[in-house]
């Protein structure tokens, strides 16, 4: 018995497996160098603009200004916003919706579309595993009672995770910064989460992005998710679920 109780107690030590491990600090690399790349290759300029935007004026303001090096220096332009999203998604800093807005703004929809869904899994993707660390006491102090009502409907829901986690992203059920936490508590494997994010997000990506399109005809970000939009996406959410219902039924 003493002999077994030797060999569990290492096991946590550290719950990051080696590919995981990889994954992290890829993504903890690509920040350091695209932020130095960008640094580096853009022209001298007051850059005072810059910074997260926090309401539509911060947003327009910044569109006005980044137009201009959208055309010369694209490259630059695409890499610095995927590390600000990344970076913002990974921390849990509040104003994605902008950057998603923005996109559609300088990119169009397909591109922006597709920058936005790349950028938004990567960055939920790091903080997956930056909470699969050192989440699980933020989380239990914030939300514990998210926690208990999340893991109990993951419990219930195994042998159709996907279709759930479809279910979440596609619908304002659970604010996505908290999914992107507690999925890892709750054990919920990685290749799920993946899944769930990237397919999931795409609806809410599309609606945001061509919004940012109109960006000068846009009064505030309430004006984003009318009555329409969000009974799309819940008919979407509804439509992810229908296998597990109808196995439920079945069994």
């Amino acid at each position: 018995m003493e002999g077994r109780e030797e060999v569990k107690e290492p096991k946590p030590s550290f719950p990051l497996s080696l590919w995981e491990l990889s994954v992290a600090s890829t993504v903890v690399i690509g920040f350091l160098l695209g932020l130095a790349g960008v640094y580096l290759t853009m022209p001298a300029s007051d850059y005072s603009f810059l910074k997260f935007p926090r309401s539509h004026e911060d947003l327009q303001l910044l569109r006005d200004h980044l137009e201009t090096y959208t055309s010369d220096y694209t490259i630059q332009v695409l890499v610095g916003y995927c590390v600000v999203y990344i970076f913002m998604q990974t921390f849990m800093i509040p104003g994605t919706v902008f950057m998603s807005l923005l996109a559609g703004a300088l990119f169009g929809v397909f591109k922006g579309v597709a920058l936005v869904v790349f950028t938004a899994t990567a960055g939920a993707s790091s903080c997956y595993f930056l909470s699969k660390v050192v989440g699980r006491p933020l989380v239990f102090s914030l939300w514990p009672d998210k926690l208990s009502f999340f893991q109990a409907q993951v419990a219930q829901r195994r042998e159709c995770l996907l279709n759930y986690m479809l279910f979440l992203r596609l619908t304002p059920t659970l604010p996505n910064t908290f999914i992107n936490v507690a999925s890892p508590i709750v054990d919920i494997p990685y290749r799920i989460f993946f899944l769930a994010t990237f397919i999931g997000l795409i609806p809410a990506a599309y609606i945001t992005v061509k919004a940012g399109i109109a960006l000068g005809e846009l009064q505030s970000v309430g004006d984003l998710y009318d009555f329409k939009s969000i009974a799309t996406l819940f008919i979407i959410g509804v439509v992810s679920v229908t296998p597990t219902l109808m196995s439920k039924t079945k069994s």
